[in-house]
């Protein structure tokens, strides 16, 4: 039989700080026998890169 699982206002906070100013990335939660037993955060950096940037030197890339 299936455990509901119950989310108390502790574990909501624990959520929600690791939500909060997350921009790109993942908050996975960890269920076992209908208990939260782990949060994870994986955060994600991204950066604009110019294309030339790619480690081509553009006289390089002209030239193909």
């Amino acid at each position: 039989m299936k455990r509901a699982v119950e989310i108390n206002d502790v574990w909501r906070k624990r959520i929600l700080d690791q939500v909060e100013g997350l921009a790109y990335g993942v908050v996975q939660i960890t269920v076992h026998d209908g208990q939260i037993v782990q949060i994870d955060r994986t955060e994600r950096s991204r950066f604009d890169v110019p294309k030339w940037s790619t480690g081509v030197k553009r006289n390089e890339r002209a030239s193909r």
